[in-house]
């Protein structure tokens, strides 16, 4: 500020005022430290500890929702002005991809025919893998659902969607239901299913093996994740 700095030099007040046209009460305001917006000291806080905390994942819209559920009023425009002046620059995940399972060993005809609807408990069981992004990389989760009640029964999660996930589940689900000869379980055909080593499972139990046609979602569409995760 020209007017401080002429103080500085030693310029009496009412010389600095008149050279600059001010009248003294102007020249003492201007001297007053600005009052500091806490809102915005608080808000600039907590933008940085989402991005860190969401291992920079979130952009604009994700920041702004997240602001809203924690009490801010903000806008999209505010929200986007701010992350670039705090240089928070949003990552782009990476695009999930199943690893390669090698080549099906069995592929068991569609004995479900979508009869999704069974009337009687363990007639038949349907199952299902998906995938969960954490921080740590990616987690898989393989239920097994029971179509009578539309209940999961089993559950079991592993860090690679092997054969070993989908037999933990499958020994899980007979623990728990004991009497299930002659349940029909359909999935899709997936090598976590068609593999031999879970083939030989579901023949240790007595259950009769049952998939989808090849690319057709439909044929197991109630325990697909979308609709898994609505129940």
């Amino acid at each position: 500020m020209v007017a401080v700095k002429l103080k500085k030099i030693g310029y009496p007040v009412t010389q600095i005022c008149r050279c600059l046209t001010l009248s003294a009460s102007s020249y003492y305001h201007r001297l007053q430290p600005k009052a500091i917006n806490t809102e915005i000291v608080r808000l600039k806080a907590v933008m940085h500890q989402i991005h860190n905390e969401m291992d920079a994942t979130y952009g604009k819209r994700r920041m702004l929702s997240e602001l809203k559920d924690m009490g801010f009023t903000v806008g999209l425009e505010k929200v986007r002005r701010w992350m670039k002046k705090l240089n928070l620059v949003a990552k782009r995940p990476k695009l999930h991809r199943y690893p390669s399972g090698g080549l099906a060993s069995v592929i068991a005809p569609n004995k479900l025919n979508r009869q999704f609807n069974p009337e009687q408990l363990n007639t038949y069981w349907s199952g299902d893998i998906t995938y969960i992004r954490t921080q740590q990389g990616w987690l898989y989760l393989a239920i097994i659902m029971d179509l009578c009640s539309r209940r999961v029964i089993s559950w079991a999660f592993s860090d690679k969607p092997n054969s070993e996930l989908t037999t933990r589940a499958l020994r899980l689900a007979v623990q728990k239901r004991r009497a299930c000869r002659n349940v029909v379980f359909h999935s899709d055909q997936g090598c976590q299913y068609t593999s031999a080593v879970y083939q030989s499972s579901l023949k240790e139990f007595g259950v009769e093996s049952s998939m989808s046609r090849a690319g057709n979602c439909l044929d197991n569409a109630v325990v697909t994740p979308i609709d898994l995760f609505s129940i």
